[in-house]
């Protein structure tokens, strides 16, 4: 039996090139964008000190840097199990390890070859080759995207509840509520489109690319009639955030910032975490630090150490991604063998 070709991975030669070219300058213009951004924010800056990015260590800093190196790893695995919940919830079966590989293996993409889409494009291929259902694949990674749209305003807004001192703040507290609001805004939108009937009964008719975006739709349905499901897929979007929390207060003592409280992580660091996956620069890195010094500045935090929490939080994402690399020479493997597999019979 011949092997259809997918949408999302194949292309013909003349278009590979184009694409090849195409993300080339897409990357070269993000650097561009966030050697910009940086610059714009040092000279922003009333006095910056470059000395101030590195604070005085003291015994306790090694053991902050790897707990915060830790957090993000075990961070990892609390994201594959949301993916996994996610992926269960739509009827796919695959086993955990399997799926951190590909989890991994997306992240590891995401961060050194920097685009998070391409990342997330290999973990659809690759959940694809395992379990021969593309749509639902696509399905299950937009969704476990969506996921983290819903908890990271949440968590901000809850925090500003909290905290009366931070609802106070003026400029920072605005942006943050703005952000959870707008975000909240823009998710709804988009799963009242897709999780619309009609919507559904348009796309269904459908063939090539479109029929992933009813996988989308179908797997909107699939959790409306799963609440447990879909609650168990909240549950543990929530304890990943927590986790991410967990170790973005621990760079903050590692760059010698103290009084970061609970609330005040709740509130800000979501809000971060939402405007760095703003189309602009590499990574985010620019945009993570400017939102830094935006939202810590008015709780006494000097700007350098902001900056370097920052940059400090990059090098964590970037460093827990790297046991995806033998995940993405080796782990598509197995799955590949299972598609042949399928074609064959």
């Amino acid at each position: 039996m011949r092997a259809r070709s997918c949408p999302l991975t194949s292309a013909s030669p003349g278009l590979t090139e184009k694409h090849t070219g195409r993300r080339v300058l897409s990357i070269l213009l993000r650097v561009g964008i966030s050697v910009a951004l940086f610059f714009l924010l040092i000279w922003w800056l009333p006095s910056f000190d470059a000395d101030e990015l590195w604070p005085d260590f003291n015994s306790a800093t090694p053991f902050w840097l790897i707990g915060a190196l830790v957090l993000t790893v075990v961070g990892n695995i609390v994201a594959t199990a949301r993916w996994y919940e996610v992926a269960s919830a739509l009827g796919l079966q695959v086993k955990p390890r399997r799926m951190f590989s590909h989890h991994m293996a997306g992240m590891f993409v995401s961060n050194f070859v920097p685009t998070t889409v391409g990342g997330d494009v290999l973990r659809i291929s690759r959940l694809s080759n395992d379990t021969g259902d593309g749509p639902h694949s696509f399905a299950s990674v937009l969704l476990e995207r969506l996921s983290g749209w819903i908890v990271l305003p949440m968590i901000t807004l809850l925090g500003l509840a909290l905290d009366d001192d931070l609802r106070r703040l003026g400029a920072p507290t605005r942006v943050a509520a703005s952000t959870a609001f707008l975000t909240l805004l823009a998710l709804g939108l988009i799963l009242m489109l897709v999780g619309n009937q009609r919507f559904g009964r348009l796309v269904s008719r459908r063939n090539g690319w479109v029929r992933f975006v009813n996988g989308l739709h179908m797997g909107i349905d699939e959790l409306r009639a799963k609440p447990r499901d879909t609650t168990r897929v909240l549950i543990t979007a929530f304890a990943y955030q927590a986790v991410m929390l967990a170790a973005a207060g621990c760079a903050a003592k590692v760059v010698g910032i103290d009084g970061l409280g609970p609330t005040e992580l709740m509130a800000f660091i979501p809000a971060v975490l939402i405007i760095q996956v703003l189309p602009l620069g590499l990574g985010g890195l620019g945009l993570r630090e400017g939102a830094l010094v935006l939202f810590l500045h008015d709780l006494g935090v000097i700007e350098e150490r902001a900056i370097a929490m920052g940059l400090l939080l990059y090098f964590l994402t970037v460093a827990g991604s790297l046991v995806g690399l033998p995940t993405l020479v080796f782990g598509g493997r197995r799955g590949q063998r299972a598609k042949r597999l399928r074609h064959e019979r």
